[in-house]
């Protein structure tokens, strides 16, 4: 693997996976401005970006690990199925009966080969520790989107190793959550309730005690990959960093607490959280879900030192609407973690999440079918599954079944019985799910494509012509703009409500704005043989509607302006027009939260 991050930027400069930009570009929005058209780039263009002049001492390392090509780069293999083949015969070797003595000694060298990934701990300094910084402010730090900060400073780390411990088992978490630039030595700590690390902090505030944090920047990537993984609770994300590395992590001493991080980071900022003090407004900020995630309180964190290695480089990303850096980090998880799924629900054979339903609004799962009725009770037992709990839309398919085979799913999907293929539920909702009626609580909808009719069901496309209407055929959808449901007389499997605004977008993407407007318990309804989806923006709707709702995330005109002009000037070949050009239209007030009286 590698010994730092400079040893992965020096592999994807040979691999060709790397565009360096020399001229001076502003971290504050033009980066992201440009990294959002190139990440939205056919795979040819889509390149790592190493921004050699930020008007700091220090370079910045952006979309590293957005391609499949990349990613697999990052974790040191050709292709992400050769981890989920590691990790299968791993979970296979321990969980599988040892009927013999001599079985059981057969494991000696896997307990061997294990502890081998075990993080180990050196009491000399690291190379992260070889320089000290003063401010926060000598970084490179972004402000993605206009609107992020909300006025009141919007650069954000995005890329941070948050370590804390539980302070009743000592056990180590390394999690990912955003930090909102307040000055140079204080910042947001942004987890969500249902994160570890929030749940940490709620063990210092009963004990009321401070709480040390320490946040670590770059090193191997496959550290930043580990911080995002579904790991079990109080298990070591740097045990499975050892496991993608083939070799332990080294761990040194913080300076000013007693927190442990990688030896090789290139920046760590020490710090804590105090409990007992007032919470902060953070926020808005331009979140993976493509729209704002809202001003909210958050703690403080406090910076006690800064160290950096010699020839540090800032690693960074951004997220907004799809596809973006974070969608190929997901789609990681999918192929490692499939097998640890199976051993919940043993008939599981795939599953993956498409690019549009942003991670939890949408899963596709394939499985075994041995009776009837198994697809809707693997539905639920999914929802209950670790992270899957935030999923909001879930297809099931048969094994036989590719999850990437477009066509064969949208046959299933227009063919469905919709009086008996149906499961609605209810449950925990993502905290960025801007759609659900509780906060924190959503409907869920699955649909079991396991078993339909052979006979095309195309109801819809000989329907009478509707004003401002378009019959999407591959899916058996009706796309409605008009802001009216149809009457009885149209004959359509589903009809979707859509802004007046989505029209024209592509299918992909008004699947991505439908399904981040729904909540299914009260925007899916099962009307005969049709289902009506209500994927309109629900601004001012009142009671039993959410109360505030957000922008989609788009760039300013002037900085599209900016970036037009320059584009020469950064050595990236053909010129790529903004994908912000595409969204303006789906911005409705100013700021990132829609007025309500719009």
């Amino acid at each position: 693997m590698y010994n730092n991050l400079q040893a992965y930027i020096d592999r994807l400069d040979r691999e060709g996976e790397l565009l360096r930009i020399a001229t001076h570009v502003d971290p504050v929005l033009e980066v992201a401005e440009v990294v959002d058209r190139v990440s939205k780039r056919d795979p040819s263009g889509n390149k790592a970006l190493l921004f050699e002049n930020t008007g700091t001492e220090f370079p910045l390392l952006i979309n590293a690990m957005g391609s499949d090509r990349r990613m697999s780069m990052a974790l040191g293999v050709n292709e992400l199925d050769e981890l989920r083949e590691r990790l299968d015969a791993l979970v296979n070797r321990v969980m599988g009966p040892k009927e013999s003595m001599s079985d059981k000694l057969k494991m000696l060298p896997l307990l061997t080969e294990m502890s081998r990934w075990f993080p180990v701990k050196s009491h000399k300094k690291g190379a992260c520790q070889q320089r000290r910084l003063q401010s926060l402010d000598e970084l490179p730090v972004m402000q993605c989107w206009p609107e992020d900060g909300g006025g009141r400073g919007g650069r954000f780390i995005t890329l941070p190793l948050v370590h804390t411990l539980d302070p009743d088992t000592g056990a180590r978490n390394v999690g990912m959550y955003r930090m909102q630039l307040f000055d140079g030595v204080t910042t947001g700590m942004h987890w969500h309730i249902h994160k570890t690390g929030a749940r940490h902090y709620e063990g210092y505030k009963r004990m009321g005690m401070r709480m040390p944090v320490t946040v670590a920047l770059g090193g191997d990537p496959a550290y930043t990959y580990a911080a995002t993984a579904p790991m079990p609770d109080n298990m070591d994300e740097y045990l499975l960093a050892g496991f993608l590395r083939r070799k332990p992590v080294r761990l040194v001493k913080c300076l000013t607490n007693d927190l442990w991080v990688p030896a090789d980071c290139d920046f760590v900022i020490e710090g804590y959280v105090d409990p007992a003090e007032d919470k902060v407004i953070e926020g808005p900020f331009g979140d993976h879900t493509g729209f704002y995630s809202l001003e909210d309180l958050y703690p403080y964190f406090h910076v006690t030192a800064i160290t950096r290695r010699h020839g540090a480089v800032y690693p960074a990303t951004v997220v907004g609407i799809p596809p973006q850096e974070d969608y190929f980090i997901a789609l990681a998880t999918e192929r490692i973690f499939i097998e640890p799924l199976r051993l919940l629900q043993s008939e599981l054979t795939d599953m993956h999440m498409p690019a549009a339903g942003v991670a939890h609004n949408l899963a596709l799962v394939s499985i075994d079918v041995s009776y009837p009725g198994q697809a809707l009770k693997v539905a639920a037992a999914m929802w209950g599954a670790g992270q899957m709990m935030f999923n909001k839309v879930l297809l099931v398919l048969p094994s036989d079944v590719g999850l990437h085979d477009t066509a064969e799913i949208a046959r299933r999907f227009r063919n469905a019985d919709l009086t008996r293929d149906v499961l609605f539920g209810r449950g925990v909702a993502d905290a960025l799910d801007h759609a659900a009626t509780t906060a924190g609580v959503s409907g869920k909808i699955a649909l079991d494509l396991t078993c339909v009719q052979a006979q095309d069901d195309y109801r819809g496309r000989t329907s009478p012509k509707l004003q401002d209407t378009e019959f999407i055929e591959d899916w058996g959808v009706l796309a409605v703009y008009n802001g009216e449901i149809p009457d009885d007389t149209i004959d359509a499997k589903y009809i979707v409500l859509a802004d007046k605004a989505a029209q024209g977008l592509a299918a992909e993407e008004l699947l991505w704005h439908v399904l981040a407007n729904i909540d299914p318990e009260r925007d899916i309804e099962l009307r005969g043989t049709s289902l009506i989806i209500d994927g309109r923006t629900k601004i001012g709707y009142g009671q039993n509607y959410p109360s505030r709702t957000p922008n989609v995330v788009v760039s300013t005109p002037q900085t599209i302006a900016l970036v037009d002009a320059r584009w020469d000037e950064y050595g990236l070949g053909e010129f790529i027009p903004s994908p912000s050009r595409r969204y303006e239209k789906l911005i409705y007030s100013d700021g990132a939260e829609v007025a309500t009286d719009y």
